[in-house]
């Protein structure tokens, strides 16, 4: 075959050959491409989640151009051309596939992410697991990336006589280069420890709730460096990522999603407790915000004017908590107007009585 070839490359002129062979290669790299992608489309599943389909999504734009490019590199020696053209054109190629390579494999970690992200659903009730893995995942694919970037870069330049050169030199200063970077970027390298502290030890992960300064959110992403905390409101409070490390914050999903909820009243000493406790009891069992945990309806205090009244219930989770909250205020505030309006906060004023007949004398003035 090979003889065949350089027959018909003597007989062609090169400027004409050259070009020839650069399309075959083209040409059989997209058939090639299209014979895999058809075959992953015959197997791909009609579920919502396909491993088959997840290799499409994420890797069929990644080889539109390996494929061709690795083909390209093995019929390059059957160019006809000098040998020095034929070194450079080798090289651009090479660096062009181990870039188009590295493509290729940070979009083999979407596809695991896809598996993980279909084996650890969110959509449950209780997802501490899902959720400690999913964060785990997330920074784990960026550190796959950013290493991934850095290797080809390395190679890439290491593929250069000079660079390497260049870079035997650096070797006998990287002590020193060293001390200067590390002084240089020792908030950065914090940043970057501390994440790799939060993936593995997790004092939050991705969907915790959180109260942070004042604010209640949720975790919506963690970065290498900072952490996105998605308020209530809609707004995005952004933090850096050693803060989790070196400030208290409040974590409600911590270990669990279940959560305790806590109304208070305040009420008149006449109140009755007891007609309370049995509108409590009734609301609570209307509602499917409570989980049938907790329920008690306490006085907890007794003040000068009122006494403290406490509703305490329990909810699934933190949002589910609130409504129930609301829920209990609004009916236990319409329950006391309605039947026992002599029960709400009143002030009282006793006026003793008083001798009208007897008008105190005045003095006259100077």
């Amino acid at each position: 075959m090979e003889k065949l070839i350089e027959s018909w490359s003597g007989r062609i002129d090169p400027l004409v050959w050259n070009p020839i062979i650069f399309a075959a290669a083209i040409i059989i790299g997209i058939i090639v491409k299209f014979i895999i992608k058809g075959l992953l489309n015959f197997y791909k599943q009609t579920e919502d989640y396909s491993l088959f389909r997840s290799i499409i999504t994420h890797l069929s734009r990644p080889l539109n151009h390996f494929v061709p490019l690795l083909v390209l590199n093995l019929m390059i020696p059957l160019m006809d051309m000098r040998p020095e053209y034929i070194a450079m054109l080798s090289r651009v190629v090479e660096i062009a596939l181990v870039i188009s390579f590295a493509t290729l494999l940070i979009n083999t970690v979407d596809v695991f992410e896809d598996f993980v992200y279909h084996t650890y659903d969110l959509n449950k009730a209780d997802n501490l697991k899902e959720r400690k893995i999913r964060t785990q995942m997330q920074f784990i694919k960026k550190v796959m990336a950013t290493l991934i970037i850095f290797i080809t870069v390395a190679v890439i330049l290491l593929s250069f006589d000079n660079v390497r050169k260049i870079g035997a030199g650096l070797l006998t200063g990287v002590g020193i280069g060293g001390i200067i970077i590390g002084f240089a970027a020792q908030k950065s390298l914090a940043n970057f420890l501390a994440g790799f502290q939060i993936a593995f030890t997790q004092p939050i992960r991705l969907d915790d709730v959180l109260v942070v300064e004042g604010e209640w959110g949720r975790v919506e992403d963690i970065t290498l460096t900072y952490v996105v905390l998605n308020i209530w409101d809609q707004r995005r409070l952004i933090l850096p990522i050693n803060y989790f490390i070196e400030k208290p914050f409040q974590n409600w999903t911590r270990t669990t999603s279940e959560l305790l909820g806590t109304v208070f009243l305040y009420l008149d000493y006449n109140t009755p407790i007891d007609a309370l406790r049995i509108a409590f009891d009734d609301l609570l069992s209307k509602t499917p915000l409570w989980d049938k945990r907790v329920k008690v309806i306490q006085v907890t205090d007794a003040k000068e004017k009122t006494i403290e009244v406490r509703a305490l219930m329990s909810a699934r989770d933190s949002s589910q908590a609130f409504d129930l909250r609301c829920y209990i205020r609004e009916g236990l505030i319409r329950f006391v107007r309605d039947n026992h309006p002599e029960s709400l906060p009143l002030n009282r004023v006793v006026m003793k009585n008083m001798d009208l007949d007897v008008v105190p004398p005045v003095k006259p003035q100077a």
